[in-house]
């Protein structure tokens, strides 16, 4: 036996002596997970990555960013990832107080704006990569007056011509949330209370609310500022429009961070600074529909087709993780069980 460990001792000298321990195919395999709907900008620009830095990534799609939180958090204790890629603002703070995220600043951070770092996470838990804008979209054959405010929506004229997606299992439905959070403050309760009465149509997910806005179903749908352009990209359809409201419009920022306890941290720095560089963000408008982070990189000229919003919307990450789950209480107790918001707030 002894002999037997003294080859194996020698042949990892030799080995090592060789091409350093960098060589192995283990250490050279790069775990990064994501949520689901970023596997194809990610696809896109993996490739690249494995050539210039001779290493394989495995990329791990996980359902939804509460999902995806959820699994590292799960697996705190015996990490299997490296990167996380997918964490929004909503979910920061959370993410920041499990411990989760090893800190780094990438050396390469000075392409993104300064006004983007301080609304997202200036101690570089998370490095962002791209960001984008919550909008009720509409169809042009179908509105020749869109709503203009929030306050519009609950009008007469747009009852039971709104869909959303729930809070409860969709991004940008709890990014509305949030949004109308935002904008009326202690009067929230209320508000939904007055959009619970013009009839809102709730659906689980953003697809099966954009299905059934593009199918005439309903002629206003919540989603981003961004939607319209991608219409123009995929359908040559320029029927749908999108809305900057009076009070602005909810700010998204989404970031990527190396996990605390990664196997590769050398590697997983790499990942960091190449998803914010000019080679990777290029091919993000035309396949997140996001904004890139970089501020060197060319929109499309698609994007001509966007709605530029003047106004973001914002609320301090941590304000959110405090509140969350008594938000979407509150939020289920007025809109789903339909108690009044005097009600909810007494309980």
């Amino acid at each position: 036996m002894k002999k037997l460990f003294g080859v194996f001792l020698l042949t990892l000298l030799v080995v090592g002596c060789i091409g350093g321990p960098e060589t192995s195919t283990e250490e050279k395999k790069l775990v990064v997970y994501a949520y689901d709907s970023l596997e194809y900008w990610l696809k896109e620009v993996i490739p690249e990555f494995e050539k210039e830095y001779n290493v394989t990534v495995e990329l791990v799609l996980v359902g939804g960013t509460g999902e995806l939180l959820n699994r590292l958090i799960l697996e705190k204790d015996n990490p299997k990832a490296d990167v996380v890629v997918g964490i929004d603002s909503t979910y920061l703070a959370k993410a920041i107080n499990a411990d989760i995220l090893e800190p780094y600043k990438p050396k390469n951070a000075d392409v993104i704006p300064e006004w983007i770092i301080e609304s997202f996470d200036p101690s570089f838990h998370l490095t962002p990569f791209d960001y984008g804008y919550i909008a009720i979209n509409y169809r042009k054959d179908e509105v020749s007056e869109p709503p203009q405010s929030l306050e519009d929506l609950t009008k007469p004229e747009w009852k039971g011509k709104l869909v959303i997606e729930d809070p409860r299992t969709s991004s940008p439905g709890m990014a509305f949330l949030l949004w109308t959070i935002a904008v009326y403050g202690d009067d929230w309760l209320d508000y939904w209370a007055r959009l619970r009465d013009n009839n809102v149509q709730i659906v689980k997910s953003w697809s099966a609310a954009w299905n059934a806005f593009s199918q005439g179903e309903f002629p206003l749908v919540l989603s981003y500022s961004t939607s319209p352009a991608a219409t123009v990209y995929y359908e040559n359809n320029t029927n749908v429009g999108a809305i900057a409201f009076k009070e602005g419009n909810y700010l998204q920022i989404e970031g990527a961070g190396i996990v605390k306890g990664a196997k590769h941290p050398e590697l997983a720095k790499a990942f960091i600074e190449f998803l914010i560089s000019e080679e990777a963000q290029s091919k993000l408008p035309t396949t997140q529909w996001m904004y890139p982070v970089n501020k060197n990189v060319q929109l499309p000229p698609v994007y001509e087709y966007a709605v530029k919003v003047e106004k973001p919307v914002t609320l301090d990450p941590k304000l959110i993780a405090e509140n969350y789950k008594k938000w979407l209480d509150q939020w289920v107790a007025v809109v789903v069980e339909g108690k009044s918001p005097d009600e909810v707030r007494e309980g």
